[in-house]
């Protein structure tokens, strides 16, 4: 699996995230410009020692990061006006699931031009507008594994 991080802002939410792609060896996508500083303390310290276990890119830009693609890559949205319900797709193992900025989510002219791909979390309170960002990744992180036998995990 691949987990992309388009202009992360926040870097305890991108070290969580970093973290759950090295335990579970998910590769991880990172595309500038980024919030913060990759030398960030809060970063680091999110995402605890485990950097070194991390198969990680970082992109300059969303044309550089799509560019590198495999002609047949199946790209996921994750956004909250996403039409469908994240665990109502069959998940393959070289998908790419993409989440936005925490303050703006995705850009428009991406959602437009993926927009058979955009998925949901569905959330219960009409008050409450999102989600953390690396609760959402591990919520649709694991639904895809857990589709796919968890093929080389173990439990903790």
């Amino acid at each position: 699996m691949n987990v992309v991080l388009l202009e992360p802002e926040i870097p305890a939410n991108t070290g969580n995230v970093a973290r759950l792609c090295a335990a579970t060896r998910t590769k991880l996508h990172l595309i500038e410009p980024f919030g913060f500083r990759l030398e960030d303390k809060d970063l680091k310290r999110a995402g605890l020692d485990y950097w070194q276990y991390l198969d990680w890119h970082r992109w300059k830009n969303w044309a550089d990061f799509q560019q590198q693609l495999p002609p047949d890559a199946r790209i996921w949205l994750i956004e909250s006006g996403g039409t469908r319900h994240y665990a109502e797709v069959q998940y393959q193992p070289n998908d790419y699931l993409v989440f936005g900025r925490e303050t703006a989510g995705l850009p428009k002219d991406l959602l437009s031009k993926y927009s058979e791909q955009c998925l949901n979390i569905p959330m219960f309170h009409p008050q409450v507008r999102s989600l953390n960002l690396s609760n959402c990744v591990a919520l649709v992180l694991y639904e895809s594994l857990r589709q796919q036998g968890f093929a080389q995990g173990q439990g903790i």
